[in-house]
Parts: C-alpha cells; structure tokens; sequence
C-alpha cells in the first residue's frame, strides 16, 4: 500500500501539530505565569495487563527551568473526546530525566484506551493501548526489532503506525544503538538527513538519555508508539555489542570506565525512557515476563543479554592452538553446559509459565527472544558462486566484510555455526529450553530479532524431535548481509545448508505481522520498499502458517 505521510505525521488522525525537526508535540503554553516546556518525544504505552497499562511521556523544560518538579495530569479515556476522563495526577522530576511514567492500574480488560498528558494549558498528543483480553479468538501482533537510526529512516515504524488492527507491538531489541554517528551504518544514502545526537559513541548517562531523546524525535517511532502498546525487551546495542554479564564486545575498560557502571547507566536511561513495568528486587536486569492474552496464548518475553548470559566463543580468538586449528578442542567448550544464557532462575520461570498456560487450555506459547535460536551452518558461498565472480565480490566490498565472508567460507567444511553470539554459540542451554518445551507438551512459536534478517525456521532437539517453529524479523533499518553483499546468492545458500532453515532473507527491511488463532498462526513477513527516502511503499514478502496438531508439535506449512 501507499503511505500517507500527512497522516502519519499528524500522528495517526490524533490532531498533534508537528514541530519543525520532525517531533509530535503538544503546543507549549503557560503554567502558572511561564512556560514550561512541550512534548517534544511523543507519548507511549505498554506491558499491558487485564487491568493495567503502563503509559509513559516526556516534557521538555524551558531552557530557563531549574530543577524543580513539573506536576500535570494523566487523562485516560475510552472516547476519543475525553469526555469524562480518568485524571490522574503526575510530576516530571529531573532525577528522572523529566519522564513520567505511569502503571495505571483499576482498567475493564480487552478495552482500548486513549490517553493524553497535560502541563497547564499545554496538551501532549493522543496514545492508545489496548488492555489484554480475558477471553479473545485473535489477536494481531507487529514485531520489529534492530533500528539503527544513522542507517535510514523508520519507515517499518511508520507502516505499524497505519495497521488497521495491531493489538499490542513487540519489540525484541536493539531500539536504540550505541554507535556514534561516523561508525556503523554512516555513508548510506540517509545518513546526511539522520541526524545522531550525541555524535559520539555513547557511554554515561547523559550520552544514553541523549541518544533516546534522539530516537524519540523521530516522528515515524512516535506515530509507532502512539498506536499501540508496546511489550519491549533489550538486547545488546540499548549497553553495547555482544554485551554479556561481565562487559560487552564493544566496551574497553581501560579507556572506556567500568563495565558496571556504563552498565548502570544504560539501563536507568532505558527504564526512564521506556514504556516497561520496571523489575521488582534487586536485580534490575530480570525484565523476562509473560503475557496472558486471554484464552488463546502467553507470551513469554526472555532475557538472554545481561542476567546469566557466558561470554560468546570467537572463532578467531579461540579457534587456533599452537597455530593449528583445534576444531575438536573448539566444540567441546562450545558444547559445556557451563556455558549459559539464560540461567537457572529464568529457565524454572519459564517451564512454570509453560505448564500454566498448557494446563489452562491455551493454543499457543510465544517466546519473544533476542536471537536467532535455530541451527545455522555457513554456507560455502566461495564454491557457491565460483572462483572468478568470489574473486571480483572481494575486490569491492569493505575489507571487514571481506574477511568476514572469508572467514564463513572457511568455517562452512566445520561444525562449528555462523554466528556465536546467537543460541547456536550456546547448545546446551538450547536444548534444555527444548526439553523444557517437551516437558510442557507446549506448542511454541520462538520469535527473534538481532540478525536484520527475515527466517522462517523449524526447530529440532538433538533427538530430531521437532519442537517449535521459529520466525525471525528483519530489521527496522540495521544493515543486513545481503546489503553488504549485493548479487551474492546468501539467502539461498542459508536455506541449502541447514535442513532448520526454510527461508532466510536478510535484504529487506520491516517488521512481522503475527496473527493468532485457535486454530492457526500466520506470520505475514511485511516490508517496506525504501529505508533511504521518507516516501516508501509496503507490501508482504511471505508469510507462513503453523497449525496445532494436538501433540504439542508445530509445523511450517
């Protein structure tokens, strides 16, 4: 379909003007004798409940304000005239980088609900978010993950924003980057128009409060999250690449401060700017949590970065011993079940959550995780495409993807799996989420972001057991490898080599529709035709359907 943009930038026919950078605000007006600031970032809410939605604004100051609390008021309505609003009152505090969030309890389930923030006379745009049902027979879902903001622009977000029925948005990670704006990703064709702010990579608070503010400028994200209620998770880039418990790819200690503490910083920025009920207790990073969605399914949203998650292997780092290739040496740590991510506490989380749900009768058990958890080999794309046309791709790509698809061929006669970073770098922790799916006789469907690339996978125990089907999103505009490797035959080299794979293409960009019911899911692979222009078209690439046959297996039709 073709996007109205004048629509979409009137935030979703909610009559929010536009400011001149491209951010929905409210119009600033007096409160008391002066000022005080607008909605520059737009409104947001989520993880919603039966009875309760967390709703989530910022107001910026004046210039001139000091420190002291702005206080205003929360309305929330079920029409859109607001009527006879539910008024609740709120204050922007400094401490909290002048976010206000609410977990707005006391709400008639499967209901959809209209919210707006007011300061004096100044009024932010309108949100909706949908309470989950008690009992339902569908429910539609968009999932987006990877928005890399230098890269292009968020046309995936804008194409949510004009869903006809989203009941909830589920974002799996990588919302925000911590790149500064001459690394990753810079020198596209929208790269010139995206401006980064800070510029630099980001590592105190300032620098993460910066770089949300900055993404929540963008009017195509505030349109996204106006729509409908988000349910978010992290994955690495919200702290840095390939983060772990104890440091991330990404961070250097040494020039770059403690892990802990950019740690700290992150994700107190995060849960400021973020619509997400924050964890309970002592560790902050638990944010794993489940969704009821009536009758029909649970969602259960994993956390595989910050909580137990190993230190990933690296083929070029631990590969060579005595400057031999040890590959025997090599998969036998890869295979130590020491090796974690997710944890003893969050693993018993999920096999409790999975039971409840089977024993309550519902179809479906939606794992919303970070990575890709089906087995990936590297395809020998060498011998794909032949010495001459490998030889000239060379010759004209970046010296790192250069190495790196050298590196692939030559792993691609090994066991050893494409990418370590994603569940493939940690197989012993796979399989006793498998085992635990077999145990619960659940009929899951596994949903993954990280890899910009679009999968449909069918997923086996080291028995041969099937026991999920697996659907990976693209990214929203992060770069895939196929992007990096234009005419190489990647896609189908992936589905060719590993019998999990069933589609695979990393060279489009978009979210996925995921549409539940009693009897099927489809998943609806939606792209968008440009992230390099605002103007862009959307269209469905594939989509897929997995039915419950009555033994806790599903299948890919």
């Amino acid at each position: 379909m073709n996007i109205d943009r004048r629509r979409l930038l009137a935030g979703f026919g909610l009559g929010a003007p536009v400011l001149a950078g491209g951010a929905i605000a409210g119009s600033a007006s007096a409160h008391g004798d002066h000022v005080m600031g607008a909605f520059n970032h737009g409104v947001a809410s989520g993880d919603p409940l039966q009875d309760r939605l967390i709703v989530w604004t910022r107001l910026t100051p004046h210039d001139g304000h000091g420190l002291e609390d702005i206080d205003g008021e929360l309305h929330i309505a079920t029409d859109a005239k607001f009527a006879k609003p539910r008024v609740i009152p709120v204050s922007a505090t400094a401490d909290r980088d002048w976010t206000i969030k609410v977990d707005v309890d006391g709400l008639k389930a499967g209901t959809e609900y209209l919210y707006r923030f007011k300061v004096g006379k100044t009024v932010s745009p309108v949100g909706r978010g949908r309470t989950l049902p008690e009992k339902t027979d569908e429910v539609v879902l968009a999932v987006a993950s990877c928005a890399l903001f230098v890269h292009g622009y968020f046309n995936a977000y804008g194409a949510i924003a004009q869903m006809d029925r989203v009941d909830a948005v589920l974002h799996l990670g990588d919302y925000i980057y911590e790149y500064g704006a001459d690394q990753y990703g810079a020198g596209s064709p929208a790269s010139a128009a995206r401006k980064l702010d800070p510029p630099t990579e980001i590592l105190s608070l300032s620098d993460y409060r910066r770089r949300h503010a900055c993404y929540k400028g963008d009017a195509q994200l505030q349109a996204a999250h106006a729509r409908a209620a988000w349910i978010v998770v992290w994955d690495d880039h919200e702290t840095a690449n390939d983060s772990w418990v104890g440091g991330a790819e990404n961070h250097t200690p040494a020039t770059e401060g403690a892990w802990s503490a950019r740690k700290a910083a992150a994700l107190k920025a995060y849960f400021e700017w973020m619509p997400i009920r924050e964890a309970k207790g002592a560790m902050a990073e638990a944010i794993y949590r489940s969704f009821r969605f009536g009758d029909l399914a649970t969602l259960l949203m994993t956390e595989t970065r910050l909580t137990a998650r190993t230190e990933a292997m690296d083929a070029g780092r631990d590969l060579m011993v005595d400057g031999k290739p040890d590959i025997a040496g090599f998969m036998a740590k890869l295979n130590d079940p020491a090796r974690r991510l997710m944890g003893d506490r969050q693993h018993a989380w999920m096999a409790d959550e999975l039971a409840r749900s089977v024993k309550a009768g519902e179809t479906w058990q939606v794992i919303g995780n970070q990575i890709v958890m089906g087995k990936v080999l590297a395809p020998d794309l060498h011998k794909a495409m032949g010495d001459e046309a490998w030889g000239k791709m060379l010759t004209q790509v970046p010296e790192y993807v250069a190495q790196a698809v050298t590196v692939s061929s030559q792993l691609s006669a090994t066991p050893i799996p494409v990418n370590l970073d994603q569940w493939d770098g940690y197989p012993a922790d796979r399989e006793r989420v498998y085992q635990t799916f077999k145990a619960a006789r659940a009929r899951p469907i596994v949903l993954a972001g990280d890899s910009h690339s679009f999968w449909a996978n069918e997923l086996s125990d080291l028995s041969g057991d099937l026991v999920a089907a697996e659907f990976g999103v693209t990214g929203v505009t992060s770069p895939g490898f196929v992007d990096m490797l234009p005419g190489v035959p990647l896609n189908e080299a992936l589905v060719a080599r590993n019998p999990e794979v069933k589609f695979a293409d990393s060279g489009v960009k978009g979210f996925i529709k995921l549409t539940l019911t009693k009897t099927k899911a489809v998943a609806d692979f939606v792209t968008v035709s440009t992230i390099y222009a605002p103007e862009y078209e959307v269209k469905t690439l594939k989509s897929f359907t997995v039915t419950p046959d009555g033994t806790g297996v599903s299948r890919i039709a």
